[in-house]
């Protein structure tokens, strides 16, 4: 494949996952939107949700519940564009976190924990 080839492969890519309307797995629901007002729970750079401190386990079971959502979306969405799951992930948890609220925490790419 040429350089321009995987470049706009990649845009293809891009575009496909930036346009793709936020799904079930995607929304979070009152618990997790209090959790994340709260600064308990944040978006994360790899497309999942994750704890920003020790969270209440009916919270985890929550996370885990809407991560497993986004895993089946983000495997179908690889599968179809050929990509693998950790760039469909990426590209949407970078889209997730540009949508996020102005002070909520988010985990960059440095490897820390920021307010937005």
């Amino acid at each position: 494949m040429t350089k321009l080839n995987k470049i706009v492969t990649g845009l293809v890519l891009l575009l496909s996952v930036l346009l793709t309307p936020l799904t079930s797995a995607h929304a979070t629901g009152p618990v997790i939107e209090a959790a994340k007002d709260a600064g308990t729970v944040g978006e994360s750079v790899t497309g999942y949700l994750a704890p920003v401190t020790t969270v209440q386990p009916s919270v985890q079971r929550k996370i885990d519940e809407i991560n497993t959502k986004r895993r089946a979306v983000y495997a179908q969405l690889a599968d179809q564009q050929g990509q693998s799951l950790a760039t469909i992930a990426r590209l949407s948890g970078l889209k997730l976190i540009e949508r996020e609220e102005t002070g909520r925490y988010v985990y960059d790419d440095a490897g820390r924990w920021v307010k937005k």
